[in-house]
């Protein structure tokens, strides 16, 4: 592998400094190099001085000398303090894992998807919730016709936060030679609505280009609510179709005596598994013979595993590139109820708890104590502290960045956190590290960013199954264009040039290229600690309910925001949000210079939905504990769902344009003499008042003053440095 030191070794840090051709070597080694080979270097190298030094041992090697021995070679590559965490990514001081981000694409509305055809072309389609899949070439242009375009018949809406549309696709395993897709999608017959999974075939005239009259639908099954519509579509290793669908809606799966789950004869709440291999004839799909429940007559034969609520991306793992240990491995992120979040192992036949457990954690107290479940528990579980909407992701197994193999990451569409599990090969428990942005010199490099939109909707992998990438939007809504997808980089280790790279198969392309141009910018920002909640690693005993809060290290995190959307001929254009809490609408840390005048005090009219800070002015910014008036008092605000989106909305009220950051747990101090008049705060940042935001009832709330929310906005971009 390549040496992080290489820019050491060649003494290159400092620009200023002359080339070197030959590294640095430590004095010993020089001896003997020059002793016995030091013809070689005129063969190595095209420095004049150097060759005129070739007969003088002593300014030889003083000329290839360094000035910091500690990097000389090879007593480098001995050395153990700088050597001993070459294997690890780097961490901040809170131990939250520094990535960086590429933009690969954007302008998406709501991308669900991105899917390669494994035909050699490394192209990759991207699915929009609208219906909508493009076509992508490997230099990252997008095809003008549409892969596929069936938005006249998907149903979806461009409410926020509407689970319903087209949710999936995959290719054939054999796509290179059979030209079939499938997807998966949401559908109105005769005012029922149902979840429908088809088959379409290439076109024989545009290899970019889905026949669109070759539909063949392969399933359909009702759907009772327009939410828990699951949506993964994946094969495995044995060329099976595996379909993973929601537990039919509403809440607590209340459909029949035990629910959806855990009855094995509804197709709701499970994973499916069918074989579509040659239907070209015949039934459009059969049962695999190893199917755990062939021979039930309870129960429909195309389950394969049950009691999941909505499982919402899954993956296969590849295995570890050079052993395949951990090949196969079925990971899935599914989304829970009220408390918390759960990452799963699916394997066949196994019950996953749904809705007798959410998590750890008992929800149905007399299914939980049933002793006949044998349910699977969940490898991890998060509380809604950290995040309200898993989304699954990959274990990564890639090329260029090799301190990430075995790293399984994975996300949450509302607190728009990254995260990763690593398995203790000896005990087989995961371990929990959060992913923060890289911050300082990190992400300091061409093409790369540090900071992405908040909802996270998708994890994908590459052709070559070298590279991770996840899809985000700023606005959750199946019309907005914000979504873009990032390619997760590793700056702290590297692959060797070369090693990485594919070579495609040509593409016959009919359609007009649009050429990709990046939007989202590199951020300087502040390495601010983020104190993290710590999961459940354990489980309760059977038969009890809700073990109680899990064990925390620190409060929940809060994050920063960008400037704030509204006045173009003032404000950036590019707002790139990265990691925050729920429920941020565009959060990020963007920062500038730093303000040279205090903004004026101006009262606000006393209407329901006024704001005012504790502290008008400090240190130069205007913060404080926001207050709120609503119906003839002043209210403080708990920081549940408070976020980078809300604070833009305090922000503007009071008429700073920038929202520097959001607070929690009273950083500004407790308002104990007021009453806690909102909870459970929840804004896209586009609101004039906090009384728009979705919140709890006025007055109604499950919190403490310490738990007052705060703002730091300012009339300037704010540079720390």
């Amino acid at each position: 592998e390549c040496s992080p030191y290489a820019a050491h070794l060649y003494d290159a840090e400092d620009p200023s400094t002359p080339v070197r051709t030959i590294p640095g070597l430590c004095q010993d080694y020089c001896l003997q190099v020059w002793q016995k080979c030091r013809s070689i270097f005129r063969s190595l190298s095209a420095d004049k001085e150097l060759i005129a030094l070739e007969n003088n041992m002593a300014k030889f090697c003083h000329y290839l000398a360094l000035e910091d021995t500690d990097y000389c070679f090879p007593h480098l590559l001995a050395n153990q303090n700088l050597n001993q965490n070459l294997g690890l990514v780097t961490a901040n001081a809170e131990g939250c894992l520094q990535l960086c981000l590429m933009e690969v694409a954007n302008g998406l509305r709501n991308p669900v998807a991105m899917v390669h055809a494994n035909d050699g072309t490394h192209r990759f389609f991207i699915a929009e919730q609208v219906g909508l899949v493009w076509t992508y070439l490997p230099d990252r242009s997008r095809l003008k016709k549409p892969f596929l375009n069936i938005s006249e018949a998907v149903l979806t809406s461009p409410w926020e936060g509407d689970e319903r549309g087209f949710l999936g696709i995959v290719f054939h395993p054999k796509f290179k030679f059979n030209g079939k897709v499938y997807v998966y999608y949401s559908v109105q017959v005769h005012y029922e609505e149902r979840i429908r999974i088809s088959e379409f075939r290439i076109s024989p005239a545009d290899m970019n280009a889905l026949d669109h009259g070759s539909e063949r639908i392969i399933l359909e099954i009702e759907e009772p609510a327009s939410n828990h519509n699951g949506g993964q579509l994946l094969f495995g290793d044995d060329e099976y179709l595996y379909i993973f669908t929601g537990d039919g809606g509403m809440a607590g799966d209340p459909f029949g005596t035990f629910g959806n789950a855990q009855n094995k004869s509804a197709l709701l709440g499970k994973v499916l598994r069918i074989d579509v291999n040659n239907n070209d004839r015949g039934p459009l799909y059969r049962i695999p013979p190893d199917n755990p429940f062939l021979n039930d007559p309870k129960a429909r034969p195309e389950v394969y595993a049950y009691g999941v609520r909505n499982m919402w991306r899954c993956s296969f793992d590849r295995g570890e590139p050079d052993t395949k240990e951990g090949k196969g491995r079925l990971f899935c992120g599914d989304v829970g109820q009220n408390k918390y979040e759960e990452i799963d192992i699916v394997e066949k036949g196994k019950n996953y708890g749904w809705r007798a457990r959410e998590g750890f954690s008992c929800y149905d107290k007399k299914l939980c104590a049933n002793s006949s479940m044998d349910d699977v528990l969940p490898i991890y579980a998060y509380p809604h502290k950290m995040g309200k909407s898993v989304t699954g992701g990959y274990v990564y197994r890639g090329c260029e960045s090799p301190n990430l193999n075995g790293l399984y990451i994975f996300g949450d569409f509302m607190s728009g956190r990254l995260m990763s599990l690593k398995e203790d090969p000896a005990t087989g428990e995961w371990q929990y590290s959060e992913i923060c942005m890289g911050t300082g010199q990190t992400c300091m490099f061409p093409g790369l960013i540090n900071n992405y939109y908040q909802y996270i909707i998708s994890f994908a992998e590459d052709e070559a199954g070298s590279e991770l990438y996840f899809m985000s939007t700023g606005i959750p809504s199946a019309t907005a264009p914000h979504g873009v997808v990032y390619k997760v980089v590793d700056t702290s280790r590297r692959a060797p040039p070369g090693k990485c790279q594919v070579e495609p198969l040509p593409v016959r392309v009919k359609s007009k290229r649009i050429q990709f141009v990046p939007k989202e910018k590199f951020i300087m920002k502040t390495p601010t600690p983020r104190p993290r909640l710590k999961a459940m690693t354990e489980a309760p005993q059977r038969g009890r309910s809700d073990p109680g809060t899990p064990r925390t290290s620190s409060v929940d995190w809060v994050g920063q925001a960008p400037p704030l959307p509204g006045n173009q001929s003032q404000l950036s254009t590019t707002l790139a949000p990265s990691s925050r809490t729920p429920k941020p609408r565009k959060g990020g840390q963007r920062r500038g210079q730093r303000r040279k005048k205090k903004p004026p005090s101006t009262a606000l009219p006393l209407r329901n939905g006024s704001v005012r800070l504790m502290e008008q002015q400090g240190r130069g910014r205007s913060q404080g504990r926001v207050e709120v008036y609503i119906n003839g008092e002043w209210g403080t605000v708990c920081d549940d769902g408070w976020s980078s989106a809300a604070a833009t909305v305090v922000c503007r009220q009071l008429g700073f344009p920038y929202v520097v950051r959001a607070t929690k747990k009273a950083e500004f101090g407790e308002g104990a003499s007021l009453r806690i008049l909102l909870d459970d705060v929840q804004c896209s940042g586009q609101e004039e008042t906090l009384l728009e935001c979705a919140h709890a009832d006025v007055g109604t709330h499950n919190c403490s003053h310490e738990e007052d929310a705060g703002v730091v906005c300012s009339r300037e971009e704010v540079a720390d440095w």
